[in-house]
């Protein structure tokens, strides 16, 4: 599995993550980024060209070299500093109260341990800061959710560690967090990969 997870999974997420649905949402959330931003999970760089010059500078997590690899390989033109980060989410090497604005998006799905992701993600927010999401999740639909969690022990192994079945909207007010906005719906496709979760949350 490592072969797989380290290698051929990286590949697979930079092509999902570029179809038309998910660009669209991309495009409604990530322009509203302000100042010094943190995008936890920047993957292949696929929200660069979102962001706005409202930005100031972008630091960029990730875990997967390759996947920092490719990010490095879309930083030409970018109109503000980039620096990426490889390293895991729960433990950021980053000062407490430095970012505006902190970005995740279909991100929380994957961390090992995103309880511990979301309260560093707290820290590093500076006053009056906020949290921008994207996410998918547990569905509102409790048949979903049954098939949600009868598959989810397979398709964690199949997918690199993506969890179909966490509740965002719980796990950012366990982790301290308190939500401005929060819309809920399906994309396109298959309801058990759709729930979507999308807003805007601050520190409580």
């Amino acid at each position: 599995m490592g072969f797989y997870r380290e290698h051929i999974v990286p590949s697979l997420i930079d092509l999902v993550m570029r179809n038309a649905e998910v660009r669209r949402r991309r495009a409604v959330v990530v322009p509203r980024a302000r100042g010094r931003v943190l995008e936890v999970g920047i993957g292949s760089g696929l929200n660069l060209p979102y962001y706005s010059r409202e930005v100031t500078a972008l630091v960029g997590v990730e875990p997967s070299a390759k996947l920092v690899a490719m990010t490095r390989r879309r930083l030409d033109g970018v109109p503000f500093p980039v620096e990426l980060v490889a390293h895991s989410a729960e433990e950021l090497p980053l000062d407490t109260a430095s970012f505006d604005t902190v970005v995740t998006t279909w991100v929380l799905c994957s961390i090992p341990e995103p309880l511990r992701a979301l309260a560093e993600m707290r820290r590093v927010l500076a006053p009056g800061g906020q949290f921008l999401f994207v996410e998918h999740g547990l569905a509102p639909d409790a048949d979903v959710r049954t098939w949600q969690r009868r598959l989810n022990p397979l398709w964690r192994r199949i997918s690199g560690g993506c969890n179909l079945d966490r509740a965002i909207d719980d796990l950012l007010a366990r982790a301290g967090f308190r939500l401005a906005t929060l819309d809920r719906f399906y994309l396109r496709g298959a309801r058990l990969l759709t729930a979507t979760y999308e807003g805007t949350a601050v520190p409580a």
